[in-house]
């Protein structure tokens, strides 16, 4: 009976239950909405950095991150690799790289770069360079003197597909080696300086240019999932314990990211909240000018031997029918904003500069998080309840007399 009666006074005065009903659909829409776009730039960016040769996992000799140099390779990435092989998940990818710091030069430019080189099958795999190629080909081992540059480095150096580039680095007898490689394929990445820094060789190429025999400068794994990395980087730990290598999870690769991925879920609910209070101010409102209205009938329910309790019981279980017809809206239409946008989503290529200072992808797309939006829900009734109460009350205090004296 209590929940048929408050149904039927949320309906009385329907312009009233409109404006608080619009108020909580634009408020729950906001935050579902938003909250994914949010969720889609920190997503964006943790793919970006793992997919840009940083992989879940990555395993160097240990003073390899201090120092990038060919002295501090990995002698032997066989063993390496043998001992590893049963630890990783199904699914799991790896592949091992040669990266050193290197001059490129041509007849008009020359700059420095990070010389790569990798293995062209398994690298497709595990990073971003696979799918980049925008022109030409994609390096195989048929042509090892074919080199892979990014789309501004060949702005930068006013060159193009099939002309020669050369690359110098000091080698692993401390000379400075130089070999010439012809430009087979132009890649475009998300951000215009991976474009401009690393430029990509077979690994054979870079060993046999440094003197490196079958040594490399690092092995990375990639993982089916992100929360697997931080578990199996502990196994890896443990396995390879005393042969002087450092191994290394995203998290520790990437510690901006990281920070930023902690942060945001404190940030997000004080999103939530910011978008609560501005939306609490119009229930509040609006549900204590409708307890004045009615303050004749409270008083008559009184007299007639109707417990404070039971008014209060009452006005909180309209409010909240009205919260969750809200709600249901709010979600309803937040999903469909982020279904809409998750086939193009919004592309900020016009803001490219800006954009890559921040580490975010030139186009960014919703993601939901289920815990996002149970959060954003739960505040949405609990505070609203807790809004609620307070008109609640002062309902519940109106005596007979006064009620009568109302007009």
């Amino acid at each position: 009976m209590d929940l048929q009666i408050a149904w039927r006074n949320i309906w009385r005065n329907p312009r009233r239950t409109a404006v608080i009903l619009i108020a909580v659909i634009i408020g729950v829409w906001s935050m579902v909405f938003l909250g994914a776009l949010m969720r889609g730039i920190v997503e964006g960016m943790i793919h970006n950095g793992i997919h840009t040769l940083t992989g879940h996992i990555q395993i160097h000799q240990t003073d390899y991150p201090e120092d990038p140099s060919v002295d501090n390779s990995i002698g032997n990435p066989a063993d390496v690799e043998r001992r590893m092989t049963g630890l990783l998940p199904p699914g799991s990818h790896w592949t091992e790289r040669v990266r050193v710091n290197a001059m490129a030069t041509n007849a008009r430019h020359n700059g420095g770069i990070t010389l790569v080189g990798i293995e062209p099958p398994i690298e497709a795999l595990v990073s971003f360079i696979g799918t980049s190629v925008t022109q030409g080909r994609y390096l195989n081992d048929i042509d090892p003197n074919a080199v892979l540059v990014g789309r501004a480095l060949v702005e930068r150096f006013e060159t193009a597909l099939g002309r020669k580039l050369i690359l110098m680095a000091q080698d692993k007898n401390g000379q400075i080696a130089s070999r010439a490689f012809r430009i087979r394929g132009i890649f475009q990445a998300e951000m215009e300086a991976t474009e401009k820094n690393y430029v990509f060789v077979t690994r054979q190429a870079a060993q046999e240019m440094l003197t490196l025999g079958s040594a490399v400068s690092e092995i990375a794994i990639l993982l089916p999932q992100h929360d697997m990395a931080e578990k199996t980087a502990q196994l890896l730990e443990t396995q390879l314990a005393g042969r002087d290598l450092l191994v290394r999870p995203w998290s520790q690769a990437l510690p901006l990211l990281n920070a930023y991925l902690q942060m945001y879920d404190s940030f997000i609910l004080i999103w939530f909240v910011v978008v609560f209070v501005a939306m609490g101010f119009g229930i509040l409102n609006t549900t204590l000018m409708a307890v004045f209205e009615r303050m004749r009938e409270f008083g008559l329910l009184k007299a007639l031997g109707m417990r404070p309790g039971r008014i209060v019981k009452g006005i909180l279980t309209e409010s909240l029918f009205i919260l969750l017809f809200g709600m249901v809206i709010g979600n309803l239409l937040g999903l469909a904003s982020c279904w809409a946008l998750s086939f193009k989503g919004i592309d900020l290529s016009a803001l490219a500069k800006g954009v890559e200072y921040a580490g975010m992808s030139r186009v960014i797309f919703p993601v939901i998080g289920v815990k996002d939006m149970v959060s954003a829900n739960l505040v949405v009734v609990l505070l609203g309840l807790l809004v609620c109460l307070y008109p609640a009350l002062k309902a519940a205090r109106f005596t007979p007399v006064e009620a009568m004296a109302h007009t």
